[in-house]
């Protein structure tokens, strides 16, 4: 019967070794299987024939082992080694590869499966699929924008014919510093030299004209007009016109003019300086507020020619610092809104809004800013500033809120050169979806013609007490058995320790290296076993030749 022991005992050998060599042979035939990991196979030896058993020592002998004969090995387990997988960069957007212990959850015939293989596309119904079998990738997906709280999960589906509507500009933010050195705008002084000639007869009248600024900044055309009423006897009066010319804001009053009866010759001019009146209207939605210019004409005499010539607040530059952003209405038209920044005094500016004329009209749109001596804004006017904006083409009217910041967060004066611009509006025109991201929390965010962006859906992710309690049901995908435990679904790299990548595939983690030396021990155990077996034939054969 021994030999027939040591039979067996070589043929479990070679039945088991033919086991590793089925694994080993699945393990390379996968070897660029996406997703797949590899298996190994651990042995145990069977029950042992007592011969003999042991005894207790006693006081005069002592104790003896026992004896043992092995009636050959089992298999004790095949485990999957788990391990990370290398990634294959893809560049396809929906190729995902996992960083840690989750697993993709998919459903098919309202069963879910379990995966590490990320190889994903969407389908005609715009479902996240596995394209071997149709087994739809499970998440969440967004409302309106926002991925919903909780672990209730459905099939991602992207509708790829999705638009977002127009969204009305309600709130822009500014950024970026007025210099501090700068010069006043408003124009405030201005000085005439020079000859007029004096009239043949009467009236007569001379004109010149000149460019000045109001506080916002417009540029406005000052012409000054000597009307010669008697010998070395003059009116001065004059009017102001807009920058182009054809809109008059002040005429000639012959009636009541700037001055009358000054008396100008070859050696005296006027005796005074003169003021302008300030002026306040609204023209084609322009604020003009010019203020009160001082006119020193003291200079002025009569000659030969006419040579008169200005010198506007002593030849400054006017500050004039402007910044612009688009806005969009209710309809999703766009429209720019040019924002202008002038100094009006010591740390103080006024702003003034403006849109063009034939983009509809807008109020509320002036106002002040003054900063402190650290260069923050101290105080506005009014605040906050809120503009109030009629569209034209038939949009909605609405309002834009100006958020200029505090301290220096936003708007600020100091040394550095005057620039200003838009950081942020909320508006958008209406677009169609034109491109997904998705981010390593699986979040998937659909990028629409308009540059915009919205969370569309999120995949989630499961991980297990015990991966090897999953039983595989091929195309890479598990099932829950017994002993892998429920599965804890979870958001990547919130409630899991796994994130994902986007545009790359986990590659199989088989070692061929390792796999090729376990086959050379796979296939000298086999041999080892068979020896055995021939070795108890051989013996056997004697044994049955006694009788011979």
């Amino acid at each position: 019967m021994a030999l027939l022991n040591s039979l067996f005992a070589g043929v479990s050998g070679m039945r088991n070794l033919q086991s590793m060599m089925d694994v080993i042979g699945n393990n390379i035939a996968n070897v660029d299987t996406i997703g797949f990991k590899g298996s190994r196979v651990t042995f145990s030896d069977t029950f042992n024939q007592f011969i003999q058993a042991g005894t207790n020592p006693t006081e005069t002998t002592g104790g003896t082992n026992s004896f043992q004969i092995g009636l050959g090995s089992k298999i004790n387990s095949i485990d999957r080694n788990w391990n990370q997988g290398t990634f294959e960069q893809t560049g396809n957007t929906t190729d995902l590869a996992l960083q840690g212990p989750g697993l993709f959850i998919l459903k098919s015939n309202g069963q879910n499966f379990y995966s590490r293989a990320g190889s994903f596309i969407f389908d005609a119904d715009g479902k996240l699929v596995n394209p071997q079998n149709g087994a739809v990738v499970q998440g969440k997906v967004a409302v309106d924008g926002v991925i919903p709280s909780g672990n209730t999960i459905q099939d991602i589906k992207i509708d790829k014919n999705l638009k977002i509507p127009a969204i009305k500009t309600t709130d822009t933010t500014w950024g970026g510093n007025l210099q501090s050195s700068s010069t006043i705008t408003q124009t405030q002084n201005v000085v005439q030299s020079g000859t007029i000639i004096p009239a043949a007869s009467y009236p007569t009248d001379t004109t010149k004209d000149c460019t000045i600024y109001d506080k916002n900044g417009n540029a406005f055309t000052l012409t000054l007009k000597y009307t010669e009423t008697a010998a070395n006897t003059y009116n001065i009066d004059y009017k102001i016109t807009s920058a182009d010319g054809t809109t008059v804001l002040r005429d000639y009053n012959a009636a009541s003019p700037l001055a009358s009866g000054v008396t100008i010759n070859g050696t005296t001019g006027p005796a005074a300086a003169y003021t302008i009146p300030a002026l306040t209207t609204s023209v084609s939605g322009v604020s003009i507020d010019t203020g009160d210019i001082t006119l020193d004409a003291t200079a002025v005499r009569t000659g030969t020619d006419n040579t008169l010539s200005y010198i506007v607040d002593n030849n400054r530059t006017p500050t004039v610092v402007n910044g612009s952003v688009t806005v969009y209405d209710s309809l999703g038209n766009p429209h720019t809104l040019s924002l202008k920044f002038t100094k009006t005094d010591l740390n103080t500016w006024r702003w003034n809004a403006a849109v063009p004329a034939a983009d509809g009209t807008l109020s509320n749109n002036t106002g002040t800013i003054t900063f402190d001596s650290n260069g923050q804004i101290q105080t506005m006017s009014p605040n906050p500033a809120i503009l109030s904006y009629a569209p034209s083409g038939g949009a909605e009217s609405q309002t834009i809120q100006l958020d200029f910041g505090s301290g220096t967060s936003g708007i600020t004066q100091n040394s550095l050169t005057s620039q200003v611009a838009a950081l942020t509006q909320n508006g958008s025109a209406s677009a169609s979806l034109s491109n997904i991201n998705i981010d390593q929390y699986g979040n998937i965010e659909g990028i629409f013609s308009n540059g915009q962006s919205r969370s569309l859906a999120q995949i989630m992710v499961a991980t297990f007490a015990n991966n090897n309690g999953l039983v595989s049901v091929g195309d890479n995908m598990y099932t829950v058995a017994a002993n892998s435990g429920d599965p804890l679904v979870g958001e990547p790299g919130e409630t899991t320790a796994t994130t994902m990548q986007s545009g790359a595939l986990e590659q199989s983690n088989v070692d061929l290296s390792k796999e090729f030396t376990n086959m050379i021990v796979a296939q000298r155990g086999f041999q080892a076993n068979a020896r055995v077996i021939t070795t108890s034939d051989n013996l056997l054969q004697e044994i049955t030749g006694l009788i011979r």
